[in-house]
């Protein structure tokens, strides 16, 4: 990675059924009240704080391949609960305008 790289640093950890989780550190526009929106799940008997839904959203538009764009989509279809679409169209702006109209699409499909 260089000092262009939106990531400071990335930490990938797979398991024997191919399953990945990317954790990320020093990610470029990520709002700072983002760990304030953290969650817990369980994870084996413990827990686990991960990103908030509308953070995972924009995160993913803001990555843009196709498959961080399915998985944006694939988030907004999943929720239980309504997502806060200002919220949302926030956290995008805060990575950039092309971050901004994917997630204008993703939010229109």
């Amino acid at each position: 990675m260089d000092v262009e790289d939106p990531i400071r640093a990335l930490l990938a950890v797979t398991d024997k059924h191919g399953n990945r989780v990317d954790i990320l550190a020093g990610l470029r526009g990520l709002d700072p009240d983002a760990f304030s929106r953290a969650i817990e799940v369980p994870l084996y008997g413990s827990s686990l704080r991960v990103i908030g839904r509308e953070d995972f959203i924009a995160m993913k538009c803001f990555a843009g391949d196709h498959q961080d764009i399915a998985d944006a989509r694939n988030a907004l279809k999943a929720a239980k609960e309504p997502i806060d679409v200002d919220l949302v169209r926030r956290l995008g702006k805060r990575f950039g305008r092309s971050a901004a109209d994917v997630l204008d699409q993703v939010l229109k499909s």
